[in-house]
């Protein structure tokens, strides 16, 4: 399937389908991914990477937003007023937003330091260690690639990844986790796991519920740590690290280091999600958009490459109950004649399903729509 859509694309495109097939899937068989490209020594990047030329003159026309992304601090969430501040400020950027960083969340920053150095330990190590780990199933629990998307995307992206899968299980076994970064790794998903507890609450206060609605929901319940690794790159105006698209799951936390690259789109611009130190990036993903029956935002983002790196990154997203199979849609609570429900019901599996059966600069919003 995957061959048949690479083909496809490529004629859309105006490219020998032949030809790129045999491009990406050369590039998929060495397992060693964009770190080894760079090993190699290249100087310019192959063409499947290269983003198609309407693309990149649509580049042209976007402006660039100097607007600054809400940063909202935790600290003092257990005091009345201060927990009334914190919601407010939830609520209107996710609102009028879609993204913020939170500052003050209490994971410490050895955590998020060792997390890091960890991730970036693996994607550096020897090519050998890593192919074990090299799958495309998506159903397994910890697995390494480069681009989800390979064979579905119009350009490839300049990035690997070391992903944990948490859909069908609450825990991973320590000996599942790749020794160069086990102990960070178990650390880091204990506490960002809380972490999204945390805000589970608070966005069900800011809108307007119960605190524990969105908990009861268990919409923190699945979650997938993608770990990304963004080599420096050699011409990175042709290329991108992620592609736009927004993310097929409630919520999403995100760790990035100090180089930066995360923009998000605002206004009709991108922006800028500049890195805080001891800050952790938060935004709204497609499934709470439709849960919140639109009254909070999921909006596109994307990463781009740079001639500085590597760059380490590490995305958790809480995806709710995938297995066994639980049913989602607006929270009855936000529906009302003067507000009607403005999507279908549906399943965890049915939205990732939709999600990974085409380009991620795709959404999948409109497919849920009533």
């Amino acid at each position: 399937m995957d061959e048949l859509i690479a083909k496809e694309i490529a004629t859309q495109s105006g490219v020998d389908p032949d030809d790129r097939l045999e491009d990406l899937k050369a590039f998929d068989d060495t397992k060693a991914g964009v770190k080894g490209l760079i090993d190699a020594g290249i100087t310019s990047l192959p063409k499947i990477f290269i983003r198609p030329a309407d693309e990149l003159v649509e580049e042209l026309n976007l402006g660039r937003s100097q607007a600054r992304v809400p940063v909202i601090d935790l600290s003092g969430i257990e005091s009345d007023d201060q927990h009334k501040r914190i919601v407010s400020e939830l609520r209107r950027a996710s609102e009028e937003w879609g993204f913020f960083q939170v500052v003050n969340h209490g994971i410490p920053e050895s955590v998020l330091d060792g997390m890091i150095d960890g991730i970036c330990k693996f994607h550096e190590q020897d090519t050998e260690l890593k192919k074990e780990y090299y799958s495309r199933d998506q159903l397994r629990k910890v697995r390494y690639e480069s681009n989800i998307d390979l064979y579905r995307s119009r350009a490839a992206n300049w990035r690997d990844s070391l992903t944990i899968n948490l859909l069908a299980c609450n825990e991973v076994e320590p000996d599942e986790l790749p020794p160069v970064c086990r102990s960070t790794a178990i650390d880091y998903v204990y506490h960002v796991t809380e972490l999204g507890g945390t805000l589970f609450d608070l966005l069900s206060e800011a809108l307007g519920m119960k605190m524990d609605n969105l908990r009861a929901m268990e919409c923190a319940r699945g979650r997938t740590f993608v770990c990304h690794y963004y080599p420096a790159c050699p011409e990175p105006d042709l290329t991108l690290g992620v592609n736009k698209h927004t993310d097929p799951a409630f919520l999403t936390i995100l760790l990035q280091d100090q180089i930066g690259g995360l923009q998000f789109f605002h206004d009709n611009q991108w922006t800028d999600v500049s890195p805080i130190p001891g800050g952790l990036v938060v935004n709204i993903a497609d499934l709470l958009q439709i849960v919140s029956n639109d009254k909070f935002k999921s909006v596109e983002h994307r990463v781009l490459a740079n001639r500085i790196g590597p760059r380490m990154s590490v995305a958790c997203f809480f995806i709710g109950v995938a297995v066994p199979e639980k049913i989602y849609g607006p929270v009855k609570e936000l529906i009302s004649d003067k507000n009607p429900s403005l999507y279908r019901e549906f399943t965890v599996r049915e939205y990732i399903n939709n999600f990974f059966s085409r380009s991620i600069d795709k959404s999948g919003l409109d497919h849920f729509k009533i």
